[in-house]
């Protein structure tokens, strides 16, 4: 914990942490502050004016990156016959109908995203108390319930990100990785920022962003100037 301490304390040297960075300003100094032996993952937080236990306060969507995150995303789809070798030709990790489900009851979910024809819903509906706590429930809203098979594979392993409003009222998505360029963090944080305040439901009230911030894996978490979102 010690040398986690120090390690931190190394991180927030001459930074404010009180001070309102633009989002340019925020990826440079985790960029130049990034000490360890790993690719950090950048990671943006909101913290929002909603309250989630009501359905016309939900925030929830998907975001397709422009530089992608980094990280290759294993797909499970649910399909069969010719829409099953639409996913596998498109990239699929895992095609299955029943013996996918069979596979998933075992407790075998190598996977992150899953992707259903809807033809194959009343199977993937018997796994929602499975896939649902993880996020992993396909859903049409999201376009993870889709006849465009093809699409949504390659829109997942493109760095597609999801999101959806925790208890709290706190989005939180990975939108990158330090080895990125700046520029391309940036049109990155600023592309999930711009989705998730475009997604704002109906039923929010008063102030809709109160906080940001941007952070590395292992780095400081900086606030964002709300209002400098997009340059």
């Amino acid at each position: 914990m010690a040398k986690n301490t120090k390690r931190l304390k190394k991180a927030w040297d001459g930074l404010d942490r009180e001070k309102l960075y633009t989002v340019a300003e925020a990826v440079s100094e985790l960029k130049s502050r990034s000490a360890v032996k790993f690719d950090e993952t950048i990671e943006v937080s909101l913290n929002l004016g909603v309250d989630p236990r009501h359905a016309d306060q939900m925030v929830r969507g998907v975001v397709s990156l422009p530089h992608g995150t980094g990280k290759t995303l294993r797909v499970a789809v649910f399909a069969r016959a010719a829409k099953a070798e639409e996913a596998t030709a498109a990239g699929a990790d895992i095609v299955g109908a029943e013996d996918l489900m069979a596979e998933i009851q075992k407790g075998n979910m190598d996977f992150d995203r899953v992707i259903a024809t809807p033809d194959m819903m009343a199977v993937v509906g018997r796994l929602g108390k499975v896939l649902g706590p993880k996020g992993l429930m396909p859903n049409p809203k999201l376009g993870t319930v889709t006849m465009d098979v093809k699409g949504a594979v390659e829109a997942a392993k493109a760095g597609q990100v999801e999101y959806r409003v925790e208890k709290a009222g706190i989005v939180h998505g990975g939108v990158g990785k330090v080895s990125f360029d700046e520029s391309a963090i940036v049109e990155n944080v600023n592309s999930f920022l711009n989705a998730v305040i475009k997604a704002k439901p109906s039923g929010a009230k008063g102030t809709y962003v109160k906080r940001v911030a941007v952070t590395s894996s292992m780095g400081p978490g900086l606030k964002i100037d709300v209002a400098s979102i997009g340059a």
